[in-house]
């Protein structure tokens, strides 16, 4: 069998806009398929402009980006679904059918992704809320989860097409500190079993207890903590 070494995100003098407003210019990085990258920056510094660029939820519109097998400045709107079941997206506000049970808000995501056989999705449905701890929660609504369940089914539902990177947008920011480090280290998991993970956040003390190499949005630019100069502090 062979293994590809392309990385999973390669962009290459990009420039991410919202609307008319170039928000970051000259963007340049690459995450390999086993990272785990933090993104930080102030408020409106490009770091949600970011990512929906990466899912193809704002336009590249200058250089050049590619995306789990995808080229971002030349998907066509019908290509867009088939990228996204390749990602795995993290909410900080969820985002889940709050009319709906647990199974139903993945079974959901099942059949919008492709998925036919029922007990095929059946069983990927126990096996990612086994994943995330959430074994015994199938039948239950969202408002009867705490805020840190309800992150872990958002995970799970993320999880289910066995996506190359997840993208995560401030996943913790609403929790408390230990329901937070709980869903951290779910995150660590995720990515020692293989999944890519470029993780938004403004929890300053994960980036001093985790070593993971950093991305700043930071005035109009990304700053790479891989490449920034020693002697000048990235946070």
């Amino acid at each position: 069998m062979v293994f590809s070494t392309e990385p999973v995100v390669r962009l290459e003098k990009a420039c991410i806009f919202q609307g008319i407003t170039a928000i970051l210019q000259d963007v340049s990085f690459t995450i390999d398929k086993d990272e785990f990258v933090f993104l930080i920056g102030r408020t409106g510094s490009g770091k949600s402009s970011l990512l929906k660029t990466l899912y193809a939820d704002l336009p590249l519109q200058m250089g050049e980006g590619h995306i789990a097998g995808y080229n971002l400045t030349s998907i066509k709107t019908k290509e867009v679904p088939y990228l996204r079941r390749k990602l795995g997206i993290v909410f900080q506000d969820f985002q889940l059918f709050t009319d709906r049970t647990v199974a139903e808000n993945l079974y959901f995501v099942l059949r919008a992704t492709g998925w036919k056989d029922k007990s095929k999705m059946k069983s990927r449905m126990v096996e990612v809320l086994m994943r995330v701890g959430l074994g015994g929660s199938a039948t239950k609504m969202p408002h009867q989860l705490s805020g840190g369940e309800q992150q872990r089914v958002v995970i799970a539902r993320a999880l289910l097409n066995e996506p190359s990177l997840l993208l995560a947008d401030e996943p913790t920011g609403n929790l408390d500190p230990e329901v937070a480090d709980g869903i951290f280290k779910l995150f660590q998991q995720i990515n020692k079993q293989g999944t890519a993970i470029m993780m938004a956040t403004h929890n300053y003390e994960l980036l001093n207890k985790y070593p993971y190499r950093i991305l700043k949005c930071d005035a109009g630019k990304l700053i790479d903590s891989q490449t920034a100069p020693s002697d000048q502090p990235i946070y």
